[in-house]
């Protein structure tokens, strides 16, 4: 009790909508308290208002544990946001380039490392875009 836990929403895809709908609608929604134990396998939410439409108490499939990581919080200061809490991401360096190719064409891609992320959390561009 006390812990906290995200909710599984896929299976509610035609009963509730969380912002977006079909392919790109989260899987897990919050991070909501336990209010106690119901069984063995149940527990007891504390829901925000919004959802007041269902009913509180979930089987333990349909949790999933918040496990907090300090690592992965950013300071405000690093990164200067707009008023539509939007931010500009700054290209530091190209780590690599590479070209995909499909069936009847090539495309020129590069490996681009932005600022305020690791090398792990590089991602691949575009060439053309790129430039």
């Amino acid at each position: 009790m006390g812990d906290l836990v995200f909710l599984r929403v896929s299976a509610w895809k035609k009963v509730l909508r969380f912002g977006r709908k079909g392919k790109l609608g989260p899987q897990f929604i919050g991070a909501y308290y336990i209010l106690k134990c119901v069984g063995p396998v149940a527990y007891q939410l504390e829901l925000p208002p919004e959802l007041d439409c269902i009913h509180d108490v979930f089987h333990v499939l349909k949790l999933r544990r918040y496990r907090s990581d300090p690592t992965h919080l950013v300071s405000i200061e690093e990164i200067e946001v707009r008023p539509d809490l939007t931010f500009e991401e700054v290209l530091v360096q190209i780590l690599e380039c590479d070209v995909k190719v499909l069936r009847k064409k090539s495309i020129p891609l590069v490996k681009v490392l932005w600022h305020n992320r690791s090398t792990e959390e590089a991602t691949c561009e575009p060439k053309d875009v790129m430039r």
